[in-house]
Order: structure tokens, then sequence, then C-alpha cells
């Protein structure tokens, strides 16, 4: 099966679980407070559907189910889904529905108090969701930490990091006076809103001062080369067969010594070198010059062997044939692994989504940056985070990380979206008077209609990426 395939069906499995149990919180809490539900939808299914209870031939193999006041079915719009909840204005737009007299049995009959349940019902499912998520990923896989002191040999930084005051070879090890735990991505979090960065340096302890405005993390993450980045040795993982790489005789093992006259000690050695030459193509080059370019004067030297000097003909992609030494591999014997039983999963799990959460909404910032909304994706953004091979721990922490990121959107105080409807039920709780039907019906297109340009935000962004 191809690696887009075993992506598209974890995003679609992934959105599935979601859609359906956020929708779910609504209906719980209808269903509790007797408010009736016309539809639960998963995926939209406008002008038509894939399944729907109402079926005739659905009515016609089981009749008591289609009697039910609800219709199940599944649309034909991956976008999300939806209960359509009677004697409210949502994504349907049934205004002739309002116009009608109430009765007990709709949402607008309801105190505010029930309403407000109703509304963050799906909010609440995806944050408990997420916690109990990342509580059986513990349970199940424990946690793997790769403490700062145990990376030996240090980190590499680029320029930004070197005018800040980072030296090659430097290991963060405190934030502001508190010691960073392990290596992942919180790492560059920590460092971009700190005052004082403490890095180990020779076997000493050194204070770095950080800008008053903190550091961009968008910056941080997008430089080629990366802020900081683990230094391996470049030591070469694998080779592809009948590679430019392959032909030259190296071998699982060997150690790069040398490119383009350049020494090299570590990977970011040489993806700075690669770098370089990438910049030179970006700018635009001659058929000529990008065949020199594809030219690769390196020194290298298999395990117990002499050094060997040889020119590689890279591929069309600038690629000799090799797997880099991952850090993981490199320092797998310095991680440190923590079992968890079953109960001591749960606060586990739910400190864990709390750090996430926060982490996320810290994030949000950047958002409203020039950098951030280019960095706005949709499902091809969604669809890459997802492994190339299945893997059960990647999916669900994956699926965790959606389903905060989920409530968190949904939350926010947007008209269409489940905040904007919160938002207007506090208002009314406070004025004791609720808005017009005509003003809920125009913020419900208002709000539809920033979310249908976020969305084509995202899909062009999308399309920038793969495409160019």
């Amino acid at each position: 099966m191809s690696v887009f395939w075993i992506k598209t069906f974890q995003l679609i499995l992934c959105f599935a679980i979601l859609i359906v149990l956020h929708e779910g919180g609504h209906f719980f809490f209808s269903k509790l407070f007797k408010v009736r539900v016309e539809k639960f939808f998963m995926f939209f299914d406008w002008k038509f559907h894939l399944f729907s209870t109402k079926d005739k031939w659905f009515t016609r193999l089981f009749p008591k189910m289609a009697d039910n006041e609800t219709e199940y079915g599944i649309g034909w719009i991956p976008l999300g889904g939806y209960v359509k909840i009677a004697g409210m204005i949502d994504e349907s737009l049934d205004t002739e529905q309002m116009k009608q007299p109430v009765r007990p049995d709709e949402f607008r009959a309801k105190p505010v108090y029930q309403r407000f349940l109703i509304m963050v019902g799906g909010v609440l499912v995806n944050f408990l969701l997420a916690l109990f998520i990342y509580a059986m990923i513990l349970f199940v896989w424990g946690s793997n930490t790769l403490p700062m002191r145990n990376i030996s040999d240090g980190f590499s930084y680029n320029e930004m990091a070197e005018q800040l005051g980072f030296v090659d070879g430097d290991i963060p090890v405190k934030v502001d006076g508190e010691a960073l735990e392990g290596w992942d991505g919180t790492v560059y979090r920590a460092i971009s809103e700190a005052k004082v960065v403490t890095v180990l340096r020779d076997g000493k302890e050194v204070e770095i001062t950080m800008p008053e405005e903190g550091v961009n993390l968008l910056e941080m993450i997008e430089q080629d080369p990366r802020f900081l980045s683990v230094n391996v040795p470049s030591r070469i993982d694998s080779v592809v067969p009948a590679s430019a790489a392959a032909q030259a005789g190296m071998k699982k093992g060997a150690r790069i010594l040398s490119v383009d006259g350049h020494d090299i000690q570590w990977w970011s050695d040489f993806n700075a070198i690669m770098g370089r030459k990438a910049d030179i193509l970006a700018v635009g080059c001659s058929h000529e010059d990008s065949l020199k370019l594809r030219q690769l004067p390196i020194v290298f030297a298999n395990e117990g062997a002499a050094p060997d000097t040889v020119t590689l003909t890279l591929d069309e992609h600038y690629l000799m044939g090799v797997t880099q030494l991952h850090y993981i591999t490199y320092y797998q014997e310095a991680y440190i692994h923590h079992d968890y039983g079953f109960w001591e999963s749960l606060p586990a799990g739910i400190t864990y989504g709390w750090e996430t959460l926060k982490g996320y909404v810290s994030d949000l910032k950047y958002i409203f940056t020039k950098k951030g909304a280019k960095s706005v994706g949709s499902f091809g953004t969604i669809g890459n985070l997802f492994p190339a091979s299945w893997n059960w721990e990647a999916f669900w922490n994956i699926t965790a990380f959606i389903s905060i990121i989920l409530a968190v959107m949904n939350i926010l105080p947007i008209p269409g979206l489940d905040g904007g409807h919160i938002f207007f039920l506090l208002v009314e709780a406070v004025t004791r008077r609720p808005p017009s039907d005509k003003f809920m019906e125009r913020a419900q297109y208002v709000g539809m209609a920033l979310l249908f340009a976020l969305m084509a935000l995202a899909l062009f962004n999308d399309a920038v990426k793969f495409l160019f």
C-alpha cells in the first residue's frame, strides 16, 4: 500500500472518531435535557448523502429504527459533521422552523444553563477525549525521555542562535531557572519564551540573556538550518541500492569526512552545505550550473577502512542515496523509559494533555502574523502529520493533539462555531435578553463566511506547498 493511502486512511479514521464524538457531546446533553435532535451526521450532506437511516432501503429493512426521531447518516463532504437540534439557528440555516410556535422539546425553550451545556458538550468531549487518549498511550506504551544532560555531543546552532550567544556544543538545561526535562518540541517553545537560558558549556553552566520581546517560535522552527539541532556524527544508517552512494562503495556505518572540501563532523554540517546548494537552485541557475551542482566531491570511510575520495553524481532531487543516522538511534541507550500502571497513567495523561493545551493556546498568537497565516494548512498538512507506515502509538498521539486543536478552535467566539453560540448565551445570561432570530441568522452567515475563507486559505497554502 502506498504512503499516500496509509496517510489518507489514518486521516479519515482520525476525523471520523473525533467528529462522531464531538457531535456526540452535543447529542448527549440534548437528549439529557429532552431536546429533539433531528439529524446526526458524520461529514456534511449538502445536496445528497452516502447513507441515512431515512433511506427507503433502510426503512424497509429496519422499520423500527427508521421511526426514531433522529436521522443518522454519513455525508460526502469531509469537512466536519453536525447535529441538527430543533429550535436553533445552526449550519442548516433552517429559519422556517424558527417562525413556528415554540415547542417544549426545542432548544430555544430550554433555560440558558441547559443550552450552554448542549453547546459546550462537543468541546468538552474533545478535551476529555484527548486527556483519556494521552493517559492510555502512557498505560500501553509508557514514556521515553531523552534527558538534556544525556545529549553528550551537544547541539549545533544557526546564525540567529549564535547572535544571541549560543555556541555549537552548548546543551540547554534550564529556562528561567527551571530544568528542561527532556529533548522534544517543547524545548523550542521554552527557549522562545525564556528570559534567561542556562546552557552546559565545557562542563560548566553558562547563562544566556534572551531579548525582552522573546524569540519568534515560527522563525526558530522554519529556518534552515533550525535554531538548534542535536549533534549526531555524520555516520550513514543505510544506503539505497543502486544509488550514487552505493555505486561509490558506501556501506552502512560509513562516516562522511568531507564534502566540497569542507570538513564534516556532524550531520548538521553536511545539511548546511547541502542547504546552500538548495539556495542556489531556488534562486535559479542554468542547466549547466545545475549539472555542476549535482557533482559532489566527498571523502568517506567505511568502518575499519581507510578514507576514500570520490565524486558523486546526485540524482535529480540532489540526493546521494543514504539515510542519516538519527539521534534516536544514536542516543537509544541514553533514553529513560517509564512504565505506568492504569491508575498512575490517568493523572500523568491529564498533566501531559493540559501542558499540550497550554502550549497550543500560547502558539495561537502566531496565526495572526504573516508567517503564521502561511502555516495554516488543511487536509494535506494534517495528513502529513501521520507516519508513512501504520503505527498505533503515533496515530493516537496525533489524534489526541488534533482533538485538542478542535476543542480550542471550536471554543473561539466566532459565529457559526460552538464558541459563537456560547458567547451569545453568556450575553443572554447577563442581559436577560436573547439576541433576535434575525441577528442570529446574520451572525451565522458571517461566521460561515469567515470559516470558508479560512478553509480557502488553508487549501491555498496546501496547494502552494505540494505543487511548487
